[in-house]
């Protein structure tokens, strides 16, 4: 019998499983209240426009080419619309400037790949994003914590680094409603992280999937957009903006992007032709169809139903949750962040929550590199109504005031 793990590369140590991937098997339990997937409701997919599009292409003079293999750095007709797109966030850039990928995550995966060597560093948000936590880990790199407006020098950062063996490489944000808080960071913040990189001398990865779905506030310049208008131009510049489509159109056709200079996208594609040549040619021109002709007004009837089942869930939480609880009050996204009160553990609160009171939500601590944040949990009120919403947070907030009774 073949002895597997003496043969896995050291690398493969550093994987692990994904608890919210695990936790989305609990969508098809009926009798399960879940606030656990963070992934838009279905129900406000634009099917009939992908099918119109689909049929076009297939029917159409276009269908072969549809079929075929296509260029690693995508159709030229997407990564046009991406251009305009990135325009109206403020950052001039042309087709050249553009790597679609398949998925965001495929894109975050290429960032490490490309970027981190045995014992680099990389600066996170924490929490931040459990599916970068994941890209990265992979590259045998050490993590440290990004927190911008406090007094940390880049000095204290490169000294860090050096100890244990490698460089700063980059700083990774979702500056928009970040998954897993559902926080933004605001304009100096933004500009602090710019200046802390020129210091350090690093790359900055703006991961951005929920850029579009803002409900309330004014927009804040996107980074790579502060970051050009600072250096004199997108080539100039040493932010990547990596957008997708999953949460505004569709996550199933998997196609995301990645926005940056020139000379950076042309390594990324040397890795794409390396991975799988190209993203699938047919989802890139049905995607290029529906955008141009849904994108704006899909996602503003999206966004009124995901700002209702916000405010419903942050008012339950107001109505339900017992004192010395805390959360989140996001301007968009899809997840309200909360801090529970000190001494519970959200890891063994799920165990009750799903048994006795039938509520699914992800523990915190599966966002923390360290492993810390015992205490806290994310909600995602995108897949169920302002009713469900009022249930489940009624029976959670019940759940945790009898165990801080119990625990007292």
């Amino acid at each position: 019998m073949t002895t597997w793990d003496s043969l896995y590369a050291r690398r493969a140590t550093r994987m692990r499983a994904s608890e919210i991937r695990e936790l989305l098997k609990l969508l098809d339990r009926p009798d399960v209240i879940s606030f656990a997937g963070g992934i838009p409701d279905p129900a406000l997919f634009p099917a009939d426009a992908f099918k119109e599009a689909y049929g076009e292409i297939l029917g159409g003079p276009d269908a072969e080419k549809a079929l075929q293999y296509g260029i690693s750095e995508g159709s030229l007709r997407l990564r046009q619309w991406i251009v305009g797109h990135m325009k109206e966030l403020g950052v001039s850039c042309g087709p050249e400037n553009i790597l679609i990928t398949s998925g965001s995550q495929q894109g975050l995966d290429y960032i490490g790949k490309l970027f981190l060597s045995e014992d680099d560093t990389a600066l996170v948000q924490w929490p931040t994003y459990l599916g970068a936590i994941q890209a990265f880990n992979a590259y045998e790199l050490h993590f440290d914590r990004l927190d911008p407006g406090t007094n940390r020098s880049a000095q204290d950062y490169l000294s860090r680094a050096s100890q244990k063996g490698g460089a700063v490489k980059f700083a990774y944000l979702s500056p928009d409603f970040a998954n897993p808080t559902g926080l933004s960071l605001g304009l100096d913040e933004r500009r602090q992280i710019l200046s802390l990189a020129e210091d350090l001398g690093c790359a900055v990865i703006e991961d951005a999937p929920y850029e579009s779905l803002r409900y309330d506030g004014e927009p804040v310049p996107a980074v790579l957009a502060l970051d050009c208008e600072k250096s004199g131009g997108i080539e100039n510049s040493r932010t990547l903006y990596c957008g997708s489509f999953s949460k505004s159109l569709s996550p199933g056709l998997r196609l995301g992007w990645i926005c940056a200079a020139s000379e950076v996208i042309s390594r990324l594609v040397l890795i794409k032709q390396a991975s799988d040549l190209n993203t699938p040619v047919l989802n890139q021109e049905a995607m290029a169809r529906v955008a141009e002709q849904k994108f704006d007004s899909h996602t503003a009837h999206t966004n009124a139903i995901y700002k209702e089942r916000r405010d419903a869930m942050l008012a339950a939480l107001e109505q339900h949750m017992p004192a010395g609880t805390h959360w989140s009050r996001p301007e968009g996204g899809m997840f309200v962040w909360v801090e529970l009160p000190k001494g519970l553990d959200a890891a063994v609160l799920l165990e009750q929550s799903v048994e006795s009171v039938k509520v699914a939500f992800v523990p915190g601590g599966a966002f923390h590199p360290d492993g810390s944040g015992a205490n806290t949990l994310r909600l995602s009120f995108s897949c169920a109504s302002p009713s469900r919403i009022e249930e489940g947070i009624s029976r959670l907030g019940a759940l945790v005031a009898e165990t801080v009774t119990s625990g007292l």
